[in-house]
């Protein structure tokens, strides 16, 4: 099947995400290289803290053109901050280009509730892909976050919550995922969301 890479570029949360892989029987190692990336079967790009620090901290890694090369090229999952990592920019502490690898942007989260939003919250599946197969809506996932992804094509939207506004929490297009939340913080639903990612890995193989 190959390993799956989890991008070591100073921002990410790494062991949390390698123990739920390790837990799952998935090879994985942590990417320092272009040359681990291009050698992944897929790919995690994991992220915590500001989108401007991420990305910088992405450009001097000198892991940002391996990271999108191997997004265009197989199956490919950002997390939290990682998942907003995909979109063209954030207004978080200015307005900071991301990746582009899909259309739209980042913002604040709407709501009247506190924020950061921290803590369980429930799906609504609103598209299915590879990666909700076995979810249902009201399955309870694990958020960390103030911003939230503002997709421009809803056909990209895969899953939401409610937090007193309509938060995206998965997206989906092609080999490309994300979640907002931690699936490896997020019991047997993220381990199922792991399992379906390994999957793909396992198809590519074949």
């Amino acid at each position: 099947m190959g390993y799956l890479a989890v991008v070591d570029y100073g921002a990410g949360n790494l062991m949390s995400v390698c123990k739920a892989l390790d837990f799952i029987g998935c090879e994985n190692r942590i990417a320092h290289t272009a040359r681990e990336l291009e050698d992944a079967a897929g790919v995690i790009l994991p992220g915590v803290g500001a989108f401007s620090d991420a990305m910088q901290a992405l450009g001097e890694s000198g892991l940002r053109e391996p990271v999108l090369a191997a997004a265009r090229q197989k199956p490919f999952l950002g997390i939290c901050l990682g998942m907003q990592m995909l979109f063209e920019s954030s207004e978080e502490m200015g307005n900071t280009p991301g990746l582009g690898l899909l259309k739209g942007t980042v913002a604040r989260i709407p709501t009247d509730l506190k924020l950061p939003q921290i803590g369980w919250n429930s799906l609504e599946i609103v598209r299915e892909n590879p990666l909700t197969q076995g979810l249902c809506t009201g399955d309870w996932v694990y958020f960390v976050h103030s911003y939230q992804v503002v997709p421009q094509c809803e056909e990209d939207l895969s899953a939401v919550c409610d937090y007193h506004a309509r938060v995206p929490a998965m997206v989906a297009k092609g080999n490309l995922f994300g979640c907002q939340f931690h699936p490896e913080k997020s019991g047997e639903t993220g381990l199922r969301i792991l399992r379906n990612f390994a999957g793909l890995l396992r198809e590519g193989n074949r």
